[in-house]
């Protein structure tokens, strides 16, 4: 515990030193927010499986840092143990962006290692892994370190004055709530000839429900995280329909394109959720809740009886998320945002699922299974078979 509580009560112009695990965009985004957030952040060490990334990620923070980027050749790692070299490099606070199947061994390692962690969503894309998260949020809690998660509408400061009001009443009781995240396709990597499966895969991350958690998990988290933050709960069942209706080349691996659910709340409030990654289609990404009184799009306007709108500072969220994070740090009262993130992506798992079978789903059946898609070993050597598609009345709860 000595490296936390030194950072916890640090002197002014004491290194704050990060340690970024995956080196994607992400991650590396996510390590310049955390030196935008604080003059004391160094970035020290770094680890991945792929060098082209390492090497990507090292001329983005160069440029972008300059003497901040302080991450010498000897402290890259590489391979899938990259992450216990970078916890035992000397860092105060790691950024875990590697793909999400990852995150749950990468933090629970972190917080044994008593280190301070900010960790992208999805944090999980099974049930075995939500499990792993949780027990690492509340051995966190017991041992004093902070943790922040990538929801940033959570640190947006329009999103936190629209859904405080929210909760002391502004739009009376919350009936119902609407979630999108509807867009077009993203990005996808042919497959060369020298890849693996493994690799194959790896690289195109996003279309592998055993990496990624598909696109409801991996990316419409953000919307319906905001549902379970304006609700202070999480729902009790989900009904669903999904498939794969335009990206079925198996470039695009086996997940769906579009998912349409109905999660109801223990107190008989449903959220309507939709998303959708198909080319030539509408978009909309945003929240609405609906209340007794009025209704609000939870960041920033009220429409009703107590009509409002937002029109204080509102500074760039991703770099918000570590600074709210490094000052509770520094306060010596950490914020701890493990379990909430846990209940978010698991909402987002239990939609999938009920989508994928077909099948009215419910929490507490869920929480009883120990579901694991992370294979038992990761090798670049030899066959991974593609699951089939789900298919609604066919695939099983598993």
């Amino acid at each position: 515990m000595s490296a936390p509580q030194a950072f916890a009560h640090s002197s002014v112009d004491e290194k704050i030193k990060v340690g970024v695990i995956g080196c994607g965009g992400r991650g590396t985004g996510a390590a310049i927010d955390a030196a935008n957030a604080d003059p004391n952040v160094v970035v020290w060490a770094m680890g991945d499986v792929f060098a082209d990334k390492m090497k990507g990620s090292e001329g983005w923070m160069k440029d972008q840092l300059k003497d901040r980027y302080q991450v010498t050749p000897e402290r890259q790692f590489m391979g899938f143990d990259s992450y216990k070299q970078v916890l035992a490099s000397g860092v105060d606070y790691v950024v875990l962006a590697a793909p999400p199947c990852f995150r749950p061994q990468h933090f629970m390692a972190a917080i044994q290692a008593g280190k301070h962690v900010f960790f992208e969503k999805p944090v999980a894309v099974d049930i075995w892994g939500i499990k792993m998260v949780m027990a690492a949020a509340d051995m966190a809690k017991a041992k004093g370190l902070g943790v922040a998660a990538g929801t940033q509408r959570r640190h947006d400061l329009g999103y936190r004055e629209t859904i405080d009001r929210i909760h002391n009443g502004s739009i009376g009781d919350i009936v119902s709530m609407c979630a999108y995240w509807n867009q077009g396709g993203l990005w996808m990597n042919p497959r060369q000839e020298a890849w693996s499966d493994l690799e194959w895969q790896l690289r195109n991350w996003l279309y592998f429900t055993w990496i990624s958690g598909d696109h409801i998990v991996e990316q419409h988290v953000h919307n319906i995280d905001v549902c379970n933050w304006a609700m202070k709960d999480h729902p009790a069942k989900a009904v669903a329909l999904g498939g794969r209706q335009v990206r079925t080349d198996p470039a695009y691996g086996h997940v769906f394109d579009h998912f349409a659910v109905e999660f109801e709340y223990a107190n008989g409030v449903k959220m309507h959720s939709y998303c959708r990654q198909q080319d030539g289609t509408a978009s909309r990404v945003s929240e609405m809740i609906f209340g007794s009184k009025g209704r609000s799009n939870g960041s920033g306007n009220i429409w009703g009886s107590q009509e409002w709108r937002y029109s204080g500072q509102r500074p760039n969220p991703y770099m918000q998320e570590h600074k709210h994070l490094l000052e509770s740090i520094k306060a010596g009262k950490p914020i701890n945002e493990g379990r909430q993130v846990a209940e978010s992506t698991m909402t987002a798992i239990m939609g999938r699922m009920a989508a994928y079978t077909g099948q009215e789903v419910k929490w507490d059946d869920l929480m009883k299974l120990d579901t694991r898609t992370f294979p038992d070993k990761l090798v670049f050597e030899g066959k991974i078979p593609v699951a089939e598609v789900a298919m609604p009345g066919k695939t099983k709860l598993a």
